[in-house]
């Protein structure tokens, strides 16, 4: 029998109370978590570093007395630093790389008393929706080994899906929370930009777009988690706006009538591929679930030109990946090769190169006009409702470039030939397909505004479907209380996977 059989019974909270109470000690859960990975891990490989023996060490010395005192955590190998602790961000030249410091949001968590086991596995610098890297391989989905585990807090998910750990870090630049949150089963908040910490290495990432917070199964772990990581650290270039009080108690607080809008068409990109019956279905279900509850359920969905917006969001990626190749070479003192990285890598490299200032600017201007156009819808609605994906998940491998594809990108990236992309407009059918996938996702990551996915339908095979709603920017209290309300008349804390029974 596995260590503390019943850790998997508990939320994050729970096991803390547990350990003040006395009634387990920190060493026990790791132990338990340590058990888990070892023996679910293989199947999954959500876990790509273990930080066993630090943990144990940990469990055993004095320990901040916070809301999470004695809880195994599992912290995404990106952005977040962990000082002696590889941070690989998925791709080869950093596999041996350690920082010196850690980040402040991972000092935070471990100030609230969560104790790190390990990291988890993530894109080449988190740049996709699914965690397929060529460094550590893909994460398996804990429901079906055979499907993805989404991207790019895809080990994290599924980690978190697997009761690995109860709660594991996350990061979302254009749905990389939400995205592995719906596929696996699980809570995923993608906070109000600012919300939380950057420092000290980083300041703002992707142009205000990227936030890190974590994967939970419950409500209540992600809220006391956010009250024990919030706040604008030294040197910030913003900070959200403050919060009115403790979100833990907001989760168990009435919502009162929420005004919601729903809708099905794409917010960025365009509708093609079109939205799988499923995710329909979830969306109906959700929708009587809320009125049956006592909210105003109404179809509407902000107006702004979602193709300029999917235009302007590569672009901004595509410049961001150009600089992050750039000093990620430089971090271990070589030039940039191509063999250095992964092919979608390093051809959006190229396009960094061949778009002009004048072009990034631009998008970031496209930024803020839809920021406009979105805030101005929130006057009116309280929240948006949409499927978190078009899709139920995947097969791992499905959304990798054709054999034709990636020849011709491996052509281009050859001759250098990025230019050709853009000279030809190529870019933007390019822009709208990439964009697909995640296009109820990525605006608001542009507007700033919180958003969760919540595990509320699921497939005939047994497959999570999430739902997505998006608050007015800096109302996570809304969110929290509209979860709450969810997860008490439709809980999902008792749906777990094989793997983990």
């Amino acid at each position: 029998m596995p260590p503390f059989a019943e850790y998997e019974h508990f939320d994050a909270l729970g096991l803390a109370e547990l350990v003040r109470t006395r009634q387990v000690a920190p060493l026990d859960l790791v132990e338990a978590a340590i058990a888990r990975i070892e023996a679910r891990n293989p199947q999954i490989n959500a876990v790509i570093h273990i930080m066993f023996n630090q943990a144990r060490q940990t469990a055993q010395g004095d320990r901040p007395d916070g809301p999470f005192c004695g809880v195994p955590f599992l912290v995404k190998d990106l952005l977040a630093l962990v000082a002696g602790a590889p941070t690989a961000s998925g791709t080869r030249l950093l596999k041996q790389w350690t920082p010196a410091v850690d980040s402040e949001l991972v000092r935070r968590w471990k100030a609230a008393g969560l104790i790190i086991v390990g990291k988890t596995n993530t894109p080449e610098f988190g740049l996709t929706p699914y965690t397929e890297p060529a460094l550590f391989g893909p994460t398996r989905n804990p429901y079906d080994l055979t499907l993805t585990a989404g991207g790019s807090s895809g080990g994290s998910g599924a980690a978190v899906a697997a009761r690995l750990t109860p709660l594991a870090s996350g990061g979302d630049g254009g749905g990389s929370i939400r995205v592995p949150a719906s596929v696996n089963g699980v809570f995923g908040l993608k906070p109000t930009r600012g919300r939380t910490p950057t420092g000290p290495v980083y300041s703002e990432l992707w142009e205000g777009c990227a936030i890190e917070h974590a994967l939970t199964r419950s409500v209540r772990d992600s809220a006391a988690l956010l009250d024990a990581t919030a706040g604008a650290d030294v040197g910030a270039p913003y900070a959200a706006p403050p919060q009115a009080g403790p979100f833990l108690a907001e989760v168990g607080r009435a919502p009162g009538r929420l005004r919601i809008a729903y809708t099905t068409h794409a917010l960025i990109g365009g509708d093609e591929p079109p939205v799988d019956p499923v995710c329909v279905r979830g969306l109906e279900a959700t929708g009587k679930l809320l009125e049956g509850l006592g909210h105003e359920v109404v179809e509407a969905a902000p107006q702004y030109d979602y193709a300029e917006l999917a235009m302007a969001f590569m672009t901004m990626i595509a410049g961001q990946t150009r600089n992050d190749i750039r000093d990620t070479a430089a971090l271990v003192g070589k030039r940039p090769a191509r063999g250095d990285f992964e092919l979608l890598t390093w051809m959006l490299g190229l396009l960094g190169d061949a778009f002009t200032a004048a072009d990034y600017v631009h998008a970031t201007r496209v930024f803020g006009m839809t920021a406009r156009v979105i805030g101005a819808f929130f006057t009116t609605h309280d929240v948006l409702l949409t499927p978190t994906l078009p899709r139920p998940p995947f097969a791992i491998g499905a959304l990798q470039p054709t054999p034709a594809e990636h020849r011709l990108l491996s052509t281009l990236a050859t001759l250098r030939a990025a230019r050709l992309l853009t000279a030809l407009d190529l870019v933007r059918p390019l822009a709208m397909k990439t964009f697909g996938y995640i296009r109820y996702l990525a605006p608001f990551n542009v507007t700033g505004q919180p958003a969760m996915s919540v595990p509320l339908h699921w497939t005939d095979a047994g497959l999570p479907v999430g739902m997505h709603f998006v608050g007015r920017f800096g109302d996570e209290a809304t969110l929290f209380r509209l979860a709450g309300q969810l997860e008490q008349v439709q809980p999902w804390a008792g749906r777990a996977p094989a793997i983990a029974q």
